[in-house]
């Protein structure tokens, strides 16, 4: 795969990465990011056809790649997932935890189905994964790095999407803890906070009247693109943070600082 012209210190060769929900969105473009930084991708969602085509994409390029079929909300799933990287890659050395969905209703309206569901996903899901890998990758004695994909509305409140921020909020504070009882093994626990990206999730909303009010809330006056968080993500990833621990960058075009 063509590589980045990204420094040295954000090289992933000899690192196996493993990408939940890499079928579409932004778990596909983390899955190219850190192939071409050198990463061998393990791509990680229900949709297996999917992500064998993605994997061949990357393979084609240069990269490597293998699709591993995974339920986050399935511990059995997660089990079999994290042993296929064991066998295949001889164990994961990071993990984008980017598995998401949300739903779009009133408190008034939500069902305790429809906020299972958000949660289980949101959360459990992300906590089933990270504790699996962090397990491996402590009886293995290896380093490691464990980002969990936020998002601000973990950190402000919106309406219409009370479960999507609990979860969010919830995953920062996972983030926290696991980062303070995993620092002794030398498996770092961070998350990126994203604002409104440019992906099909937000597309259509972007297009509505509030999505148009919503646009000019953010200072920067732009949603952000995909690329906007390779940075981040390779920041993270890399070694160029290995005295980060804990940490929850926001990554949003200022909107978390707006008063609007």
């Amino acid at each position: 795969m063509k590589a980045s012209n990204s420094p040295a210190i954000f090289n992933l060769a000899g690192k196996c990465a493993l990408i939940t929900g890499a079928s579409s969105g932004l778990g596909r473009h983390f899955a190219l990011t850190l192939a071409r930084a050198g990463a061998t991708v393990a791509l990680a969602a229900r949709r297996l056809e999917v992500l064998e085509e993605l994997a061949r994409e990357i393979v084609e390029a240069g990269g490597q790649a293998v699709a591993v079929p995974l339920d986050v909300t399935d511990s059995v799933s997660v089990q079999q997932a994290l042993q296929a990287c064991d066998a295949r890659f001889g164990g994961v050395d990071i993990l984008v935890n980017n598995s998401g969905t949300a739903s779009g209703v009133s408190v008034l309206e939500q069902t305790e189905a429809d906020w299972d569901r958000v949660l289980d996903t949101n959360l459990k899901g992300c906590f089933l994964v990270a504790s699996e890998a962090a397990r491996r990758m402590r009886a293995a004695d290896r380093p490691g790095s464990i980002i969990n994909i936020a998002s601000i509305l973990g950190l402000r409140q919106s309406s219409q999407v009370a479960a999507y921020s609990a979860s969010k909020a919830g995953l920062i504070q996972l983030t926290k803890a696991m980062a303070l009882e995993l620092a002794r093994y030398n498996i770092r626990v961070n998350a990126i906070a994203p604002g409104y990206i440019d992906t099909d999730m937000t597309r259509g909303y972007m297009a509505t009247p509030a999505g148009e009010a919503m646009l000019k809330r953010i200072p920067q006056r732009r949603l952000g693109r995909l690329d906007d968080l390779d940075g981040v993500l390779l920041l993270l990833a890399s070694d160029a943070s290995s005295y980060m621990t804990g940490s929850v960058l926001v990554v949003d075009g200022g909107h978390l600082v707006s008063s609007l």
